[in-house]
């Protein structure tokens, strides 16, 4: 059953990576990087250290930091919606490694579950944002990928 899920999830996630690597804007493919980047970081942990739930994982916590920060930093910079919501997803697994931290009691199959929960909304999100995208590119014509960080910032670039 275990390899059934595994099996169900890589499929999702490939279909939508390769549907925004294909069909999205910077936004989205930028996400599917950071997908693809999480998973193999996942399966390079597990080829060096066996997956274990009774403690505090230092390697898969290393990884959702890593794909926190730079969910965060594409939600900050993305002229899109969906980012912020796949970057709340992203805190999520933090939390399980906050909770397991500070109650080592939380039962292994509940610090699996919070750990990995929420990534399974992630590749859906990811098919939804690169979906709206196509169509504001037949509404509209164009879509906008990044927000305007630099004039904001700079105010002398503004009006130039």
């Amino acid at each position: 059953m275990e390899m059934l899920r595994i099996a169900c999830f890589l499929t999702l996630l490939l279909a939508a990576t390769i549907y925004a690597m294909r069909k999205g804007g910077g936004p989205e493919r930028a996400m599917a990087i950071i997908l693809i980047a999480m998973l193999a970081a996942d399966r390079l942990l597990h080829l060096t250290v066996p997956p274990r739930f009774e403690a505090l994982d230092p390697g898969h916590l290393a990884i959702d930091i890593a794909a926190a920060a730079a969910t965060l930093l594409l939600a900050l910079a993305a002229h899109r919606f969906w980012p912020l919501i796949a970057a709340a997803l992203q805190m999520l697994p933090l939390l399980a490694h906050v909770s397991r931290a500070v109650d080592v009691s939380v039962h292994p199959i509940a610090y699996l579950s919070m750990q990995v929960a929420a990534s399974w909304l992630l590749p859906p999100l990811l098919v939804l944002g690169t979906w709206r995208h196509r169509k504001r590119l037949q509404f509209c014509g164009s879509d906008r990928s990044w927000r305007d960080l630099w004039q904001r910032s700079n105010p002398n670039m503004r009006g130039q």
